[in-house]
C-alpha cells in the first residue's frame, strides 16, 4: 500500500475513504484529482481497488460515464492485473489450486474480478489458461 500512497502523491491525486453508495469499491474524480475507496473493503480490496483507481488518475480518464468510459475501464482493469499479479507467482499459484479460482485470488492476494481480469489478458495474449 505503501508504493500506492507514493504513487499518488507523485501524481497530486489526493484520497479520502468513506462509504459508498451500491457495490461501488472505489471512484476515481479527475476535476478534483480525488480517489475516494469505501471504507467497508477488506484489506486485499482496498489494494486492488487504489491500484485500479490510481492507474485511472494516471491516464486522466473522465470517468465510466463518458463516451469513452468503457474503453478506459477496460484498459485500466487490464493494467491493474498485470500491476498487482505477477506472471511466476501466478503460474505457481494455477499449479497449486489447479486453475481453481478463489484459492487462486486468495493465494496472490488480489480480487476474483482482479484473477479474472489476469486470465482474459492470458487469453487475449495467447497463452494457455486452466
Amino acid at each position: 500500500m505503501e508504493n500506492f500512497l507514493r504513487e499518488a502523491s507523485r501524481l497530486g491525486v489526493r484520497i479520502e475513504e468513506r462509504r459508498l453508495a451500491g457495490d461501488r469499491c472505489g471512484i476515481y474524480y479527475d476535476p478534483l484529482r480525488l480517489i475516494i475507496i469505501d471504507e467497508r473493503l477488506a484489506g486485499f480490496q482496498r489494494r486492488c481497488t487504489l491500484c485500479h483507481e490510481l492507474i485511472h488518475a494516471k491516464h486522466r480518464d473522465p470517468g465510466c460515464g463518458s463516451r469513452y468510459g468503457v474503453k478506459c475501464e477496460r484498459r485500466c482493469r487490464r493494467e491493474t492485473a498485470l500491476a498487482l499479479i505477477s506472471p511466476v507467482d501466478y503460474g505457481m499459484a494455477e499449479e497449486i489450486y489447479g486453475g481453481a479460482v478463489w484459492p487462486m485470488a486468495v493465494e496472490l492476494g488480489v480480487t476474483v474480478q482482479v484473477l479474472m481480469d489476469y486470465r482474459q489478458v492470458l487469453h487475449d495474449s495467447g497463452v494457455c489458461v486452466q
